[in-house]
C-alpha cells in the first residue's frame, strides 16, 4: 500500500487532494482560492492544484457551511482548526540511512511525554538527551502520542488528526531530527497511537463522514466503525504512514480492548499484516506492542517475524499492579483484584506472564478476564513499575519514589531488568525521579469544565481526602510541574539509582540478551516470608534463576543452588537481607 488514498500528495507540477466525505453534498478546495472538488465513487472528493508547493496551506469547504482541516492532514501549525500545510516528506536528509532497527530482545524501553520531557518541551531538546539514553542502557524511546490535539499540552490520546504530529513541539523536520540522532546512536523509537476513539474537540468527521462511526460508545466517545472499508484503509495508512514517512520502529496501539468489531476480519490483524510487509520489503525489524486489558494472549507472538497478524508483546498491567500492592499496601480500584497475595501473584506473572488469564475479575464486573499465557515468550509481555497512566491516573500524579521504600524499588527494578521478559521505564525513572505527573490539557469553556466534573467524579474519594491539593489539569501550572527534573540525577540519590540501574542494564545486555531467543518461561514459587524464588530455561538451554528476599526481614535462605554462576548481588551467605535480589545462570 505505497499508495496513500488520504491527504495531500505533491505531483510532478502542484499538488493533489482528495477528501472521503461521504456525508457531503460538494466540498471545495481552500487554497489560494476556493475551487470545488470532483465528486467520485463511494463519497471521494478530489482537485488538483498545479502550482502548489511544499508549505501551502489549505482547508476543505463542506457544502458551503463548515471549513474543516484534512483529517490527514500531515501538520497544522494553527493548531486542529487552523488551515493544513503540505509537506514533503521526501525532502529530509536523513542520516542513519543503513538504519534497519533492533531485534525485539534487545528492547529496553524507556516512555516519555515529549512536552514534559525537557525545559523546553520539543523534539529538537530531546535531542539533547539521547546520549544519557543511551549511557543508561535504554534502547527504546517511546513517546506518547503525537497526534495533533487541541491545544498546547495534552498527553496525546485526545488527538484528533492522526498524521500530524502535534506542533506545541516543532515541525514534522524536527520530530525526524531526533528519531535520526536516536538512530545514530543505536536507540530504536516507537510512538503510541490512538486507534480507538478521536478526541472531543477539533474532529469534525461526523459532519462529513458520519458513516466513521458506529453508535457504540468507548468511554471517550464515538466507536469508530472498522466495517467500513474506507475507515479501515484510514487506520492501515496511518500505521504504514508514520512507520515508513518519520521511519519510527515500531508502535504501541492504546487501549485496544475498546475497539468496537463485530464478526469481521480485526483491524488489529490487518494493521500487522501491514506492518510486517513494510518490514520485509525493507529487511526493518518492526515491532507492534498492545495495550489490552483483556489479556488476549491469542493476539501475541514475539517471535513472529515479519509480523503476519500477531504483536510483539503486550503491556503487563498485572505485573504492574501486582508490584504496586506489593510496595504500597494500596487497595483502591483494580488494585483490590491482587488484594489476596500479591507475593504468589507475582509468582505467577514471572512464570506466566499474566496473573488474569481467564479468572473472574471483581473490579472488571465479576467477568472472566484473559487467556492462557505461559506458552508465550516471555518477551511477549512488556513488564514495568510505572508508566504516564498508572502515575497521571493518580490524584496527586505522584510517583512510587514519593510512596515506597527506596529499597524496595530497588528490589522491584533488580527483578524486572533482569528477568527475561522486555523491561520499561517511565522517563526519569532510572535516576528516581520525584517529579509528579499530574493529568493535564488544554480545553476551554464547556469542555474544560466537563474535564474538571469528570476527574472529580472518577477519584471523589481523592478530592474528598485531598481537597485543594488536588492539581486542577486545565491549570498551566500542573502541566509545567510534570517537566522532569534533571537536576535531580546529579543529586547523590539520583546518582545512586542511577548507578545501580546502568549496571542491571549492563548485565541485561552481557548475560541476558543474548540467550533471550527461544527462551521460556519456567516456574516461580512465594512464599508467606516473602522468599521469591523462579528460574526460566533460556534461548541456549542454561537455566536462568532468581531468588529474593520482598520483606523487611532478613531470611536464612541459601539463595541459588551453587551449581549456578552468579550474575548480579553476588553470594547469600546463608543469608538474605531484606528486599535483596540474586540471581544466577545454571549450566546447559
Amino acid at each position: 500500500m505505497n499508495e496513500r488514498q488520504f491527504g495531500a500528495r505533491l505531483t510532478a507540477d502542484g499538488a493533489s487532494f482528495r477528501l472521503w466525505a461521504p456525508g457531503a453534498k460538494r466540498v471545495d478546495l481552500l487554497l489560494e482560492k476556493p475551487q470545488a472538488m470532483r465528486r467520485g465513487e463511494n463519497g471521494w472528493f478530489s482537485a488538483d492544484a498545479p502550482g502548489a508547493k511544499a508549505g501551502a496551506r489549505y482547508k476543505f469547504r463542506i457544502d458551503d457551511e463548515i471549513n474543516v482541516p484534512d483529517p490527514a492532514s500531515a501538520f497544522q501549525p494553527d493548531d486542529v482548526s487552523g488551515p493544513s500545510e503540505v509537506i514533503d516528506h521526501s525532502s529530509y536528509p536523513w542520516r542513519a540511512s543503513h538504519w534497519r532497527g533492533r531485534p525485539w530482545q534487545e528492547a529496553v524501553v524507556t516512555e516519555a511525554h515529549v512536552g514534559s520531557f525537557t525545559r523546553e518541551g520539543t523534539y529538537r531538546a530531546m535531542i539533547g538527551k539521547l546520549d544519557h539514553l543511551a549511557a543508561s542502557g535504554i534502547t527504546a524511546l517511546e513517546l506518547m502520542p503525537l497526534a495533533d490535539f487541541a491545544g498546547s499540552r495534552n498527553w496525546g490520546y485526545d488527538g484528533v488528526l492522526w498524521y500530524a504530529p502535534d506542533s506545541a513541539y516543532g515541525r514534522p523536520d524536527d520530530l525526524k531530527a531526533l528519531i535520526d540522532e536516536a538512530h545514530l546512536r543505536g536507540l530504536m523509537v516507537f510512538l503510541d497511537v490512538v486507534y480507538n476513539h478521536f478526541g472531543p474537540e477539533g474532529n469534525y468527521l461526523g459532519r462529513y463522514a458520519p458513516s466513521f462511526f458506529t453508535e457504540a460508545q468507548t468511554p471517550w466517545g464515538s466507536a469508530i466503525d472498522y466495517r467500513v472499508a474506507e475507515v479501515r484503509a484510514f487506520a492501515i495508512e496511518n500505521t504504514l504512514y508514520w512507520l515508513r514517512e518519520y521511519r519510527f520502529d515500531g508502535l504501541r496501539l492504546d487501549a485496544v480492548n475498546t475497539i468496537v468489531e463485530t464478526g469481521e476480519v480485526a483491524i488489529l490483524h490487518d494493521l500487522s499484516v501491514a506492518a510486517g510487509k513494510l518490514a520485509a520489503e525493507t529487511g526493518r525489524h518492526i515491532h507492534l506492542v498492545l495495550e489490552n486489558s483483556d489479556n488476549r494472549a491469542s493476539l501475541l507472538d514475539a517471535a513472529q517475524d515479519p509480523l503476519r497478524g500477531k504483536y510483539r508483546g503486550q503491556w503487563n498491567d498485572d505485573y504492574h499492579h501486582v508490584w504496586h500492592v506489593l510496595l504500597t499496601g494500596e487497595a483502591q480500584g483494580y488494585y483490590g483484584d491482587y488484594q489476596r497475595s500479591p507475593s504468589h501473584d507475582l509468582a505467577r506473572a514471572l512464570a506466566s506472564g499474566f496473573v488474569y488469564q481467564g479468572e473472574v475479575s471483581a473490579f472488571w464486573g465479576g467477568k472472566r478476564r484473559g487467556e492462557p499465557s505461559r506458552k508465550l515468550a516471555p518477551t511477549a509481555f512488556v513488564n514495568f513499575l510505572q508508566n504516564h497512566d498508572q502515575i497521571g491516573n493518580r490524584a496527586l500524579g505522584d510517583r512510587l519514589e514519593s510512596i515506597a521504600d527506596p529499597k524496595a524499588i530497588e528490589a522491584a527494578l533488580a527483578i524486572g531488568l533482569l528477568a527475561p521478559m522486555t523491561p520499561m521505564l517511565f522517563m526519569g525513572e532510572e535516576w528516581g525521579s520525584k517529579a509528579p505527573f499530574p493529568f493535564f490539557c488544554d480545553f476551554k469553556g464547556d469542555l474544560a469544565d466537563a474535564v474538571r466534573k469528570g476527574r472529580r467524579s472518577e477519584y471523589a474519594w481523592a478530592y474528598a481526602k485531598y481537597g485543594n491539593e488536588i492539581p486542577d489539569p486545565l491549570a498551566k501550572s500542573t502541566f509545567q510541574s510534570a517537566v522532569l527534573d534533571w537536576e535531580s540525577r546529579n543529586e547523590a540519590p539520583g546518582k545512586k539509582r542511577l548507578a545501580l540501574v546502568q549496571g542491571l542494564l549492563a548485565t541485561r545486555r552481557r548475560e541476558i540478551v543474548p540467550r533471550l531467543a527461544g527462551a521460556s518461561f519456567g516456574d516461580a514459587h512465594a512464599a508467606d516470608n516473602g522468599l521469591l524464588t523462579a528460574h526460566w530455561r533460556m534461548g541456549d538451554g542454561a537455566t536462568l534463576q532468581l531468588a529474593a528476599n520482598l520483606s523487611n526481614s532478613e531470611i536464612a535462605h541459601k539463595a541459588i543452588e551453587a551449581s549456578g554462576t552468579p550474575i548480579w548481588g553476588g553470594e547469600s551467605g546463608g543469608l538474605m537481607p531484606r528486599w535483596s535480589v540474586f540471581w544466577r545462570i545454571g549450566g546447559r
